[in-house]
């Protein structure tokens, strides 16, 4: 690890300022970042520390149903409040599905959002990546790429983001406040990542400095929570990154759908948003024809970035089931294995 500078300004127009030097990174609960440090997959020269900057580490609940989430709320609390996970529920259950009990007691909002992939060529500082050295190449081409993307890859960069909680808040809209020299401004979370293309190191549209202040739900994504689910495949039910994960909520009356929401993990650089699919339910009746036809649609520009077809497969099959217990309804309890497909609603195990 190199020496660095330690910054622990007092406001956010102060931790603006000093993040705004070239070589700096913010450090909130720092799960991911010291990880990479260690490693030396990245070098920052001076950190600034947000962990204790007053204001972000509330949740406010609008009259209209939505809420407005502070960067430094800790991951555990959020998916544990009880206001929070009955008018989202799908975001709670992706919650509660990632990491460990002790990491989600100490990861911030903020830093779920800006987590870093977890190609195992971008923490190999023996191998050429993109990311981390722009124009070196990827050895993730031609490499092990079982877990890479299938969607929106380039020939520079095929990794995937690893978040879950991130899956579906783009699928219902959310909102990332940001604050940076030029002051505040609002980004869809669905627009906030970039795809690779030919500059994998632009990972969002954060410029210099900026630092997000919260997350926002509209009161909209509440009309969601009786029929929201969240569904990741893993290779161990316990501390593992999704394969492919998705996250589907239904509005439904008399069978019918009113309104849908779908978006994929595990499948691209960013939490991949599925509109075509989503309006392509709307009006019909719930059932596996709908659902089938929904994630042929989702998986339709879907393709290998090397040994990995079987992801797309997979990615189809995780979407249709996802669907299907979204339309039964939401578990009045949290499963006892969150997002897992062998979890019943009733919260037993169940290998059928």
């Amino acid at each position: 690890m190199n020496r660095f500078d330690y910054i622990r300004p007092a406001t956010v127009s102060e931790a603006v300022a000093a993040a705004s030097v070239p070589g700096s990174a913010y450090l909130a609960a720092g799960t991911n970042l010291i990880d990479l440090m260690k490693g030396g997959v990245v070098r920052p020269e001076r950190l600034v520390d947000v962990s204790h900057l007053p204001g972000l580490d509330g949740i406010e609940h609008f009259p209209d149903g939505g809420l407005r989430i502070g960067a430094l709320v800790r991951n555990a609390d959020l998916a544990h409040d009880a206001d929070f996970a009955a008018r989202f529920p799908a975001v709670a259950e992706a919650l509660l599905s990632g990491a460990s009990p002790q990491l989600r007691n100490a990861a911030t909002v903020g830093g779920n959002l800006l987590q870093r992939t977890r190609c195992a060529y971008f923490y190999d500082v023996a191998s050429a990546c993109n990311k981390r050295t722009p124009g070196a190449g990827c050895d993730a081409r031609g490499g092990q790429t079982r877990l890479q993307a299938v969607l929106g890859w380039s020939e520079a960069c095929i990794a995937t983001h690893p978040s879950d909680f991130c899956v579906p808040l783009v699928a219902l809209d959310a909102i990332v406040e940001i604050e940076g020299r030029s002051g505040r401004r609002d980004v869809p979370l669905e627009s906030f990542y970039r795809l690779p293309g030919d500059t994998p190191e632009r990972e969002s549209v954060l410029e210099a400095g900026e630092l997000i202040l919260a997350v926002r739900l509209p009161g909209t994504a509440a009309a969601f929570a009786g029929h929201a689910r969240y569904l990741k495949v893993r290779d161990r039910t316990s501390y593992a990154f999704a394969i492919v994960s998705a996250a589907a909520a239904l509005q439904i009356e008399s069978g019918r759908i009113l309104q849908a929401r779908l978006a994929l993990g595990g499948v691209a650089l960013k939490p991949w948003r599925t509109r075509a699919a989503e309006d392509s339910m709307a009006g019909e009746i719930t059932g596996p024809d709908t659902f089938r036809r929904a994630a042929d649609i989702a998986l339709a520009d879907a393709q290998p970035s090397g040994d990995n077809a079987f992801k797309i497969e997979l990615a189809r099959r995780i979407v249709v089931r996802a669907l299907s217990q979204a339309a039964v309804g939401t578990p009045k309890r949290m499963p006892a294995l969150p997002a897992s497909p062998f979890a019943a609603v009733s919260g037993a195990i169940t290998y059928v």
